[in-house]
């Protein structure tokens, strides 16, 4: 009896192990009964405060039973022909100050096809409440409605600028004509602000045709882009509040007129503004 209650345990123990996964290699983590963040950490092997991090956690850092935590493990990209660190920071959400700096590679100067590069964890962004913006009012998107609710944005976007729109989004088509954002004439020096809260994970020259660059990670791989810029405000990696200033109107890139291009996109795929953006107030 004591040996057929035995193998009964020892099997009950493996079905535990084999549903289980490895606490060194898992990436989410159900508390169970007991169990402290410490102990998690400990055996996650992943520093505490990557975990605190991670999962927005405040103190006294209490875990309750049945509680999923992200257990925040480094990721690995091989640069692909033509990409760009511009392009990375935007599919990953991750600044590409902080990738560059896991990576010890200097962030000013080109990637190049078969670099190695790390993939650092990406925090969550600062839940503070929304500044108020002086763009146009945040009522309903004219075309919120339409949009199925797995496709929305976490939250309302904001527009950056009250101006007129020079040129509208065009969508790729083939090799045909396409224009991936908005581009809306400003008085030069005039406050460019965030549509949403988020975190900055670009902030720099952007390519040619874009100049100075800012780029916004919202969640759910949500990104906003402000190109055109005369000035940048913020820094890579930064956290910030919907309606906090990224930078100034100008006319870097291939501007000719003072403007800010502005882009929505989710999962590096660009979208129509005008399907997330409030009615623009009459100038």
């Amino acid at each position: 009896m004591r040996a057929r209650a035995a193998l009964l345990l020892a099997g009950a123990a493996l079905l535990v192990a084999a549903a289980d996964p490895a606490p060194k290699t898992e990436t989410e983590h159900v508390v169970k009964p007991g169990e402290t963040l410490s102990g998690v950490a400990n055996r996650a092997e992943v520093p505490r405060l990557l975990i605190i991090e991670a999962n927005g956690l405040a103190e006294p850092y209490r875990l309750r039973t049945g509680q999923k935590l992200v257990i925040p493990r480094r990721r690995a990209h091989e640069v692909q022909e033509g990409e760009t660190g511009f392009g990375i920071a935007m599919d990953y959400g991750v600044p590409w100050s902080a990738i560059a700096a896991a990576s010890g590679i200097d962030p000013k100067k080109p990637i190049r096809s078969g670099q190695k590069l790390v993939i650092p964890t990406m925090t969550k962004a600062a839940t503070a409440p929304a500044a108020a913006t002086a763009t146009a009012a945040a009522s309903p998107a004219p075309a919120a409605a339409a949009i199925p609710l797995a496709e929305r944005p976490p939250e309302k976007f904001r527009w950056p600028v009250s101006g007129k729109v020079r040129r509208d989004f065009l969508a790729r088509k083939g090799k045909g004509d396409y224009h991936d954002g908005l581009d809306i004439l400003a008085k030069e020096g005039d406050a460019v602000r965030s549509s949403a809260k988020g975190t900055v994970i670009f902030a720099g020259e952007g390519p040619p045709d874009y100049g100075q660059t800012v780029i916004v990670h919202h969640g759910g791989r949500w990104t906003t882009t402000y190109a055109n810029l005369g000035k940048i405000t913020v820094k890579d990696g930064e956290k910030i509040k919907a309606g906090e200033r990224l930078g100034k109107i100008g006319m870097s890139g291939n501007a000719r007129q003072p403007q800010v291009h502005y882009e929505i996109r989710r999962n590096r795929i660009a979208l129509d503004p005008g399907d997330y953006l409030p009615e623009p107030q009459d100038d």
